[in-house]
């Protein structure tokens, strides 16, 4: 199942599963106007709530969110890759300048430190992967 766009997913998922938007909503501990938001992709759901979702829908949450248009062999860069690619690089960003600041402050001890730089790290390497999977 191929959907152009996360929102265009869930709502074919759920409709699959049928579904109404309450009973998604209810089962995911969210209104049915962020259910609605999400399938009209005005806004995605947080990160942490997405293994649940997949699991509801029976699918991974890499398939949830592998949105792709049909019939059209490049990927297009929606909303949802550009939020994706936001928080990585925000959380990237987070992390280095809590280190950077917790050292000076000499609240944080090494291991610690080096754990949150390389949850950044990470983060930013996944940009860059998702970015080269786009492009090509």
């Amino acid at each position: 199942m191929e959907k152009e766009t996360f929102g265009g997913m869930v709502a074919a998922l759920r409709r699959e599963k049928g579904m109404t938007q309450a009973e998604l909503a209810e089962k995911m501990g969210v209104t049915d106007k962020a259910v609605s938001k999400w399938e009209r992709d005005l806004s995605f759901p947080d990160v942490n709530t997405l293994p649940k979702l997949a699991e509801l829908f029976g699918v991974t949450v890499d398939e949830l969110l592998r949105a792709k248009a049909e019939g059209k062999g490049k990927k297009p860069v929606g909303r949802t890759a550009v939020l994706v690619d936001l928080a990585l690089k925000g959380v990237a960003l987070a992390m280095g300048v809590a280190v950077a600041v917790l050292s000076v402050l000499r609240e944080i001890e090494t291991g610690p430190a080096l754990s949150m730089l390389g949850i950044g790290l990470a983060c930013l390497a996944l940009a860059q992967l998702t970015k080269e999977e786009k492009d090509g």
